[in-house]
C-alpha cells in the first residue's frame, strides 16, 4: 500500500468519524466543533487531490464562515452546554428512513452514471476553469447543483437556529434571566 493511499484512507476515516460524532452527539456546541472538523477533513480531501483553489474555498467559506457562524447562533441562545432532549422513536425512525433513502439515492446516481467526463485531455484546475463550469448553465456546467448546496446550506442554518433556540414562557425574555451585579 502506498503512502498516498494510506493519506486518503486516514483523511477519510477522519472526516467519517467525525461526521458520525457530529450527528449522533447530544450537545449542541459539540455537534459544531465535530461539524469543523468534518469540513477540515473534506479540504484534506481536496489538498490531497491536488485541488487546492476548492479545498482554500472549502476553508474559507464552510469552515470560516458557515461553522462559525453556527457556533455564533449558539452562543447567542444561551444553550452552549446544555444537553439536546432525546428523539422520540417516531422521529429516530423517521430520520433513519430518510436518511437510508439519500443513501439509497445517492448510490443509484453512482450506479447508473459512469462519471468519466472527457479523457482525451488533461483537467485544468485554474481558477477561471473552474468558474467557468461553477456558473456554466449549459452541458458541464454546475450553476444547478451550487444552487441547490446554497438552499441546503440555508436549510442547515435555520435547522441548527431551531434546535438551539430555547422556548421562554410569554412576558419573560433570556436578558431577564441573567444575573444582576450587586453593588
Amino acid at each position: 500500500m502506498s503512502a498516498s493511499t494510506i493519506i486518503f484512507y486516514l483523511l477519510a476515516a477522519f472526516t467519517l468519524v467525525n461526521a458520525v460524532l457530529a450527528v449522533c452527539t447530544r450537545q449542541i456546541f459539540r455537534a459544531a466543533i465535530f461539524l469543523l472538523f468534518t469540513l477540515i477533513g473534506v479540504a484534506g480531501l481536496y489538498f490531497w487531490m491536488q485541488y487546492e483553489f476548492i479545498a482554500a474555498v472549502q476553508i474559507v467559506v464552510y469552515v470560516g464562515g458557515i461553522t462559525v457562524l453556527i457556533i455564533f447562533s449558539i452562543f447567542l441562545t444561551q444553550q452552549a452546554g446544555e444537553l439536546l432532549p432525546r428523539p422520540t422513536f417516531t422521529r429516530q425512525l423517521f430520520a433513519g428512513l430518510a436518511a437510508f433513502c439519500g443513501f439509497a439515492l445517492t448510490m443509484l446516481q453512482v450506479y447508473q452514471h459512469s462519471f468519466t467526463g472527457d479523457q482525451s485531455k488533461p483537467l485544468d484546475p485554474s481558477v477561471a476553469n473552474i468558474g467557468h463550469h461553477m456558473l456554466g448553465v449549459d452541458e458541464g456546467g454546475y450553476a444547478l447543483p451550487f444552487e441547490i448546496v446554497s438552499i441546503l446550506l440555508l436549510a442547515a442554518l435555520i435547522g441548527c437556529i431551531v434546535i438551539a433556540a430555547r422556548a421562554t414562557p410569554a412576558g419573560k425574555s433570556n436578558l431577564s434571566e441573567m444575573p444582576k451585579k450587586e453593588p
